[in-house]
């Protein structure tokens, strides 16, 4: 598989480009920096000490030439423009880009209808697992429970709730039959009254280096139980891209997220 990377110069990205650069079945094609980036220029496995041949580089027409696939953990306004592209020379994507509105969100299923995606707030097996777990929860905690959402993330990150917070709530919501856009709560200050028991909360930490922690607590009356998981590395993120590029290797247009590619839907 010949696999681009956005965002090549990045946290993720490197996560990325090494675990593409470890695998026997894929081939680094495309390594995409933003324009004006010093790092223009530079070998792709330069962090490692490897020299791969790839150089970083914000030319996008030249990247989607030479590549069957692009993973991009970029920003909402960066995905939307490599997905432009993406459909013109029909390149399959791996989305795990998180902060999109509604609009943009209509956008990757329109384009859908020309070329594979996944998309998918959080590509790690293990958190789509607790996905799993926390609609088995909600459904059996539906009453005399109240639930909130506590997720912590690195000082760099962009955007909060994080989108796998965001993607634990539309799952609760979903076992629970409520529209999360009507029933969520982000964060409190003053006077707020008592709690509304149909209400789902979120609460959201910054600092760090953290990687990502989501708890969700289910707070009933004489008992809590607590749903965590917690990211010590990237690289599950980035095992779990590439099997979601695999799985896109059978699936020409279509979008699908990580229970798809998991087989947990």
């Amino acid at each position: 598989m010949k696999i681009a990377i956005a965002g090549a110069s990045g946290r993720m990205g490197r996560m990325l480009i090494e675990t593409v650069l470890n695998d026997s079945g894929a081939t680094l094609s495309g390594a995409l920096v933003r324009t004006g980036s010093p790092h223009i220029g530079e070998d792709a496995g330069a962090f490692l000490g490897k020299q791969t041949g790839v150089r970083l580089s914000d030319d996008i027409e030249q990247m989607f030439a030479q590549s069957d696939y692009l993973i991009d953990f970029t920003r909402p306004a960066a995905t939307l423009v490599h997905l432009e592209a993406a459909q013109r020379h029909q390149v399959k994507l791996v989305i795990g880009t998180t902060g999109f509105d509604n609009d943009q969100k209509a956008q990757l299923r329109a384009a859908a209808d020309k070329v594979g995606i996944v998309f998918a707030a959080n590509m790690s097996v293990g958190v789509n697992v607790t996905l799993k777990l926390l609609d088995y929860a909600a459904r059996h905690f539906a009453t005399g429970y109240d639930i909130e959402i506590i997720e912590a993330h690195h000082r760099h990150k962009v955007d909060a709730p994080s989108g796998t917070a965001l993607a634990m709530g539309e799952v609760i919501a979903g076992a629970l039959g409520r529209n999360l856009d009507e029933c969520a709560v982000y964060g409190r200050e003053g006077v707020t009254g008592e709690r509304d028991p149909s209400t789902i909360g979120f609460s959201a930490i910054r600092g760090g280096d953290i990687v990502g922690d989501h708890t969700v607590l289910f707070a009933g009356i004489g008992e809590r139980i607590e749903i965590t998981h917690k990211s010590a590395s990237r690289l599950s993120y980035a095992q779990g891209a590439l099997r979601a590029a695999q799985f896109l290797e059978g699936h020409a247009t279509g979008l699908y997220d990580m229970q798809d590619v998991l087989g947990l839907r």
